[in-house]
């Protein structure tokens, strides 16, 4: 398995478009200075010891110096062992609302922020379960597949957006089902469903899909996120408007949420700034039957920057060595030159 010990640091890898922008600028003010002079043929051959391909060469050289060096700090590493882990564990399906809806401000930041922090605050404390996410509006889609990869599902869980699904609206009834089709299915291991939504649905086919789940063994809990009193959607510093040019409000239906919990034989909690409801389910999975989930995990990684710092060293040397001029002394042997 290959990862990235520090793979935030890759973000410097966009000052390399930045310095190529700047040589590009440099080389045409150089041309348009030479212009000034005469023809740009006569002017260098005039300079017969300004070399312009060294000038690329060492800025080629440098600029792969600095990219290599980037990927060394973010710490390239292999993993050496594989070993595997009994314990006792659920399986979690997360289907979370997506919908412009949830970019509404009645928890701060916004409804959508409040989620990505809470389930990446439970993710970073579970050990055994496995975990899977569904995201959904007017269409649902599978985000995170089930998996014990806690740091792949936070990663995924940072990315949540209206923008990972095409179609808006509320489309709750195909996100359940699409989210009971998701789980590993292996007999004996107890399944949870956990809707995070504001609720506005308006298909009377969520209830029946909840049903269609708890027949399958899958215990359905649901975490309503907003206020009955609703709030305005902002998207990109702009509030929403209806066809009548009159601001448009999201409020937390709650009856729906908590039929679905009812039907679902799971609990509804409503998220709150304080508290967002998350702690109390696991509290309540926790009283669940477990089942033995075996995990394979990688324990060792090899480290891989050690040797790339050797080629930035001599991708550097080799820069340094070569000059921007050509050496007098040496021009006679230049076999390329025409007599």
């Amino acid at each position: 398995m290959f990862r990235f010990a520090n793979p935030d640091l890759l973000w410097l890898l966009v000052v390399v478009p930045a310095m190529i922008l700047v040589f590009a600028i440099v080389l045409r003010l150089r041309l348009r200075n030479l212009r000034r002079f005469g023809n740009v043929a006569t002017v260098k051959s005039l300079l017969r010891d300004v070399s312009s391909w060294r000038v690329h060469t060492k800025f080629i050289l440098f600029t792969l110096a600095y990219t290599v060096l980037v990927f060394a700090v973010a710490r390239p590493q292999f993993g050496l062992k594989l070993h595997e882990e009994k314990g006792e564990g659920v399986e979690m399906m997360f289907v979370v609302d997506v919908s412009n809806s949830m970019l509404a401000e009645d928890l701060s930041p916004n409804r959508l922020d409040r989620t990505r922090y809470a389930i990446d605050k439970l993710f970073s404390q579970l050990k055994q379960d496995r975990v899977g996410m569904v995201v959904f509006a007017g269409e649902a889609k599978v985000q995170l597949p089930i998996t014990t990869d806690y740091r792949m599902a936070r990663s995924f869980t940072k990315r949540l957006s209206p923008s990972l699904v095409q179609v808006q609206g509320t489309n709750l009834a195909s996100a359940i089902d699409l989210a009971s089709l998701s789980f590993s299915h292996r007999e004996g291991v107890s399944q949870v469903m956990i809707i995070i939504s504001d609720g506005e649905a308006h298909d009377e086919g969520a209830l029946a899909a909840v049903e269609q789940a708890a027949m399958r063994g899958v215990r359905v809990f649901a975490i309503g996120i907003g206020s009955p009193e609703g709030a305005p959607i902002k998207i990109n510093g702009q509030f929403i408007k209806d066809e009548n040019d009159e601001m448009v409000v999201s409020r937390l239906n709650e009856k729906l949420l908590q039929d679905i919990a009812s039907k679902g034989k799971g609990g509804y909690i409503r998220a709150t700034n304080a508290e967002f409801g998350l702690s109390e389910i696991v509290d309540a999975i926790a009283e669940m039957d477990k089942s033995e989930l075996s995990v394979i995990r990688f324990d060792e990684y090899n480290e891989q920057f050690p040797w790339i710092l050797w080629v930035v060293f001599a991708l550097l040397l080799l820069e340094g060595v070569l000059l921007d001029r050509r050496n007098p002394r040496l021009r006679r042997f230049n076999i390329f030159e025409k007599n």
